[in-house]
């Protein structure tokens, strides 16, 4: 399954549906010190990111926009993504989020998931830009603000004692997978480092990880596979293999099956068909990570493939819970290909 001109059609109709619905919206204001004109409009707080249903869901449809452009330029529904992009992603709108990062009210605002995510976007329009000139505005309109986080994301990361291993947003593997992605992209040798050193020193004596105890019931990413797939960013081939086998050495076991998702209406539950999309991305990344040879390789990507179809039929076509979202994990399952 990869990304054909029928599905990338489909995630651009989602996607380009969500960046333009105000509401519902879901919007994370901190009020520092009294009342503040910027908690009543999130539109005005965030002109480049207040559709799709939170700030972090309306920056990741925004790279989904992108990689579609990147891997699919002559769908019908190009020209309505480029027109998207040059209305939202401009030097006054991301200025402005900018400054919202910024303020007191923003200085852990969508730590670490909504950074990285936006780092992806950044990385994700560097891709495009060699192949699109019309991508070159919108990079340069991110930068700014992605040069802001990645430098705040890897100073936390750096002195971040301990990980944290949720299924949910604030999972520091994933958000470093993203963020090694976007410093590889962008040539930011020393953040990648940086990052690398982080999930090494936080996860290189882990062993044995607890199987059974996924997943929890609004999981959207697996603390398991989230930490397996950001050591094989962090590590040689070998080293990383010989970790692996010490961190399961029993194999996926139920990782290997996709979770039950009993109520797609509710959005925290609705998180679950996330979970099976996240799953099959970093199945697939740990398997590419390992020597051909190695036993576990043909076990991950056969797991990955079951996750994938598990998740993709709740993409298109579902209540919101999952719709404004649930695409670009998608995406990223089915892998930076056309």
């Amino acid at each position: 399954m990869s990304l054909d001109p029928a599905i990338a059609s489909a995630f651009a109709r989602v996607a380009l549906g969500n960046v333009s619905r105000p509401f519902p919206h879901k919007f994370d204001h901190l009020l520092v010190d009294g009342p503040d004109p910027a908690a009543a409009d999130h539109v005005a707080a965030h002109p480049a990111f207040c559709g799709a249903y939170d700030w972090h869901s309306a920056v990741h449809m925004h790279w989904l926009l992108v990689r579609i452009l990147r891997l699919a330029p002559t769908i019908p529904e190009a020209g309505a993504i480029v027109a998207t992009l040059d209305a939202r992603l401009t030097r006054q709108s991301l200025e402005a989020e900018r400054r919202y990062l910024d303020s007191p009210a923003g200085r852990t605002f969508e730590r670490p998931y909504g950074w990285a995510w936006l780092l992806q976007l950044r990385a994700e329009l560097e891709r495009l830009r060699r192949s699109d000139a019309r991508a070159a505005p919108w990079a340069e309109a991110v930068e700014p603000l992605a040069g802001d986080l990645a430098a705040r994301l890897v100073a936390f990361m750096a002195a971040a004692r301990y990980p944290v291993r949720a299924g949910t947003h604030g999972n520091t593997a994933f958000a470093c997978i993203l963020a090694h992605d976007h410093a590889v992209e962008l040539h930011d040798a020393a953040g990648a480092a940086t990052i690398a050193g982080a999930v090494i020193r936080w996860h290189g004596a882990d062993r044995k990880a607890p199987l059974a105890y996924e997943p929890s019931l609004t999981d959207f990413l697996s603390p398991t596979l989230a930490t397996a797939a950001a050591m094989a960013v962090a590590c040689s081939a070998a080293a990383f293999a010989a970790w692996l086998d010490a961190y399961l050495p029993d194999g996926l076991g139920a990782l290997a099956t996709p979770p039950w998702v009993d109520d797609r209406r509710d959005p925290q539950i609705a998180h679950l068909d996330g979970l099976s999309l996240s799953r099959a991305w970093m199945l697939r990344r740990i398997a590419a990570a390992l020597p051909r040879a190695h036993a576990r390789r043909t076990e991950f990507e056969d797991a990955a493939d079951r996750h994938l179809e598990a998740g993709m039929p709740w993409t298109v076509g579902g209540d919101y819970a999952g719709e404004h979202w649930l695409a670009s994990f998608a995406a990223l399952a089915l892998g930076d290909r056309p």
